[in-house]
């Protein structure tokens, strides 16, 4: 859907929900909201990205749909088909793209959030999102008033690099995940994959077919020769929920799930592939200081770190709590009802993002909304 030409300059527009991200998670929750009888001129959905697809768009092209896990369809349409080896950067958006038109949800884009705060002090009262949108000199910019954030920004904005003895003073290259793009360039070089998680194994895998590699992590990887299943992603939902209701920061799902042996890991485990250091105490220019104290150089670190829930703009909401967590209700911030999250935690997995949508607009409606 095309920005109206009516917000290209400062403008202040009334809604009944503001959603803030169209990845899996908004789309869901826009999806919901016309079920429910959301008009869309009662709902806005604002994206930051140039088109629709959300973090997908940004997936490494060797990140094929056979390899990509438990993704779920969006509520009220199932995926089209597609060739197992299509890479998930353009099958995903391309499929969000089309259930954007299909739904009919009011989409601006792109549009970038910098705060949601308090109107005044009524806790019954709006909720000022403010935001820049592209004009003819790029600062333009627009004030939301709502009743109702459900925010949907996911992770994938937010790449965390921990801090290590020595970083700086690392004269090769380091990477995140994030900035991947192809094991190509590595060619020659010893990359050394830092993380436990999905991504670290299938790039470790993908690499180490044109180079050498070495793989670090904290704790000792969790293997299951179990297919992923629904049953298996609700389960780790409801630990991860477990988590964010007592307020402290969200685990990720594979934390949880560990990890599940596929026929291309199972061929990168007999080479060797994954046989897993502990973490080195410190990097070196050329290398890094292992565990036992002796040397390993290194060209290239990539960092298989994960994420952090993409949440600055919230900052003005003060809604984290001493231990950097945020106390839910449900989707609902526990001390801030008109805001839920829902790209936070077990939100930030495809398993719980449809779930997450339908739930924030249930309990809206049902609250602050009061509609039928």
């Amino acid at each position: 859907m095309s920005q109206p030409d009516e917000i290209r300059t400062t403008t202040v527009k009334d809604v009944d929900v503001v959603v803030i991200g169209a990845g899996q998670a908004g789309l869901s929750a826009g999806y919901h909201l016309r079920r429910r009888g959301f008009d869309t001129s009662d709902f806005v959905i604002l994206d930051s990205e140039d088109a629709a697809g959300g973090a997908w768009r940004h997936r490494w092209h060797s990140l094929r749909m056979a390899t990509v896990n438990g993704i779920y369809d969006l509520p009220g349409m199932q995926k089209p088909p597609f060739a197992p080896l299509e890479p998930a950067a353009e099958v995903l958006p391309r499929y969000f793209a089309e259930y954007e038109r299909a739904q009919q949800l009011p989409i601006i884009r792109p549009v970038t959030v910098s705060s949601v705060r308090r109107a005044d002090k009524d806790p019954g009262g709006r909720l000022v999102v403010e935001t820049r949108v592209p004009d003819a000199d790029g600062n333009g910019s627009a004030l939301w008033r709502t009743r109702a954030v459900i925010n949907a920004t996911g992770t994938w904005t937010k790449p965390f690099w921990p801090s290590y003895p020595g970083r700086f003073d690392f004269t090769g290259r380091q990477l995140h995940v994030a900035q991947y793009v192809s094991a190509q360039e590595f060619a020659g070089l010893h990359v050394a994959v830092v993380g436990g998680g999905i991504s670290a194994v299938q790039l470790l895998d993908e690499i180490s077919l044109v180079t050498t590699t070495s793989w670090f992590t904290r704790r000792e990887p969790i293997w299951r020769d179990a297919e992923f299943d629904s049953r298996a992603g609700h389960d780790a939902v409801a630990l991860v929920e477990s988590r964010v209701r007592e307020g402290l920061p969200p685990q990720s799902v594979v934390s949880v799930t560990g990890l599940i042996w596929t026929p291309s890991l199972r061929a990168a485990a007999e080479r060797g592939v994954l046989d897993r250091q502990p973490m080195f105490t410190r990097m070196e220019p050329t290398g890094v200081r292992m565990a036992d104290g002796t040397f390993l150089a290194v060209d290239v670190i990539l960092w298989a770190t994960g994420f952090r829930p993409a949440l600055d703009h919230l900052a003005p909401l003060k809604l984290r709590n001493h231990s950097g967590g945020i106390e839910m209700d449900g989707t609902a911030v526990a001390a801030e009802p008109r805001v839920h999250l829902i790209g936070y935690g077990p939100s930030a997995s495809t398993v719980g993002a449809n779930r997450a949508g339908r739930e924030a607009v249930t309990r809206l409606t049902q609250t602050i909304l009061h509609r039928p």
